[in-house]
């Protein structure tokens, strides 16, 4: 399967860093020009003498009062699927939360927050096509705390030759569920179809039924995955090592390489690919331009339920503006150096913006860096609704696919 993205490499530039040279440009002016048009809020000119300035504000910018289903943007499909649950949605389950609940408090809608996704299995399974072209195996590594890793390792049976390697990171705000959920398994399967090596890490959550670890409990144990599988890059026969994680697990994965940038090890992935990033911890307030934060609070997600993760993260508040936590706030000499990296942002997303802002942040430091926004799509559709929007998962996929063949054209240049 192709990507719909062509990543051109000039052959007189060598390296990753200068992956999107040719193609980059140009489509990274695009985004460039998406993002900072100023079609948020109304215009200062006149709108009598220019009724085209007349813009109106997206989401509960425009109305407080709307809901995600209420808002024009949000794909139809979804809208469908969504009407006729019942009122409240599956949050009405949960424990509430504030923005002073304690810890103890956010751990409880951790654990009643992992009890309804484990739920909902059942049924995802259910639906789950035949896989029974690819292939499994377990692996048990031992991380920098002396704790035992479970690495899952699937790719298409029969292989033959050396494949580019995916490394996932689940989703799960850092704090619940596992490699094991059904969606992150069809998902690491689908991949693995098209051609690629994936190997699952099962971190340790900071809440949730594998225990309480915070910060950097989960992170240090994918550093020490990523370190594995790069020392046997051999031995498992593969070629390039891309990070790939959604949401929790999009911090993850970006956090990783910041890590390995900050201690030195980065040479040992060659891509990054981040869908809804969670890297911004929510404390008191969010920068001012991450307007999705007030587009679309509430639709899926709120400031009190990322407070709550965020706190249970980090329950000393000690890490708000470590990057290695919460990446958002790197600065750009943590930045510089970094591989390739994608970002996958949702329209109806709450923290659409975070990824959007953190790719600016990455151009900005010299990396190879692009993000697109999938318009009226909900957070990690392609994961949460895969049957929803199939065109969505083909293209993602194709993507990834495509993002971890070139790579691997690159690593073989470089090492020749």
């Amino acid at each position: 399967m192709k990507s719909l993205v062509s990543l051109e490499t000039d052959s007189d530039m060598p390296g990753r860093r200068k992956f999107f040279k040719r193609s980059g440009q140009t489509l990274l002016g695009a985004v460039a020009a998406l993002h900072l048009a100023p079609v948020f809020g109304r215009a200062m000119a006149d709108s009598k003498s220019d009724p085209h300035l007349n813009v109106s504000r997206p989401g509960r910018l425009g109305n407080p009062g709307m809901t995600m289903l209420d808002d024009k943007r949000l794909d139809p499909r979804v809208r469908k699927a969504m009407s006729g649950m019942p009122a409240g949605g599956p949050a009405a389950m949960l424990p509430q939360v504030t923005l002073s609940s304690s810890y103890e408090e956010c751990l409880r809608w951790v654990a009643a927050m992992e009890e309804l996704l484990n739920m909902q299995d059942p049924a995802m399974l259910g639906s789950m096509p035949d896989f029974r072209d690819v292939v499994r195996e377990k692996k048990t590594i031992i991380g920098g705390d002396d704790n035992e890793i479970d690495l899952y390792i699937e790719k298409p049976k029969g292989a033959d030759g050396i494949l580019p390697c995916v490394v996932h990171i689940h989703g799960g705000g850092m704090a619940f569920t596992t490699t094991q959920a059904a969606g992150a398994t069809r998902w690491r399967k689908t991949l693995a179809q098209q051609g690629l090596m994936v190997i699952a890490v099962e971190f340790r959550n900071s809440g949730g039924e594998l225990g309480n670890h915070p910060f950097p409990a989960g992170l240090n144990d994918c550093a020490a995955a990523v370190k594995w599988v790069d020392k046997n890059r051999s031995g498992l026969n593969i070629s390039s090592l891309v990070l790939a994680g959604e949401s929790g697990g999009g911090n993850l994965a970006v956090a990783t390489a910041v890590k390995a940038n900050i201690e030195g090890w980065v040479n040992a992935i060659d891509g990054v690919y981040a869908m809804a990033p969670m890297i911004l911890g929510f404390y008191q307030s969010v920068p001012d331009e991450l307007l999705s934060w007030r587009e679309n609070e509430g639709y899926q997600g709120t400031r009190e339920v990322m407070r709550a993760m965020t706190r249970v993260y980090d329950p000393e508040n000690e890490h708000e503006n470590n990057p290695m936590a919460w990446p958002f706030h790197a600065r750009q000499d943590v930045l510089k150096g970094l591989p390739p990296h994608i970002i996958i942002n949702y329209e109806m997303d709450l923290i659409r913006d975070d990824g959007a802002v953190f790719a600016r942040n990455l151009q900005a430091a010299g990396v190879a860096a692009i993000s697109r926004t999938v318009t009226g799509s909900p957070h990690v559709a392609e994961i949460a609704l895969p049957d929803l929007m199939p065109e969505l998962v083909d293209d993602t996929v194709g993507s990834i696919v495509g993002f971890a063949e070139k790579l691997a054209r690159s690593s073989v240049r470089r090492s020749a």
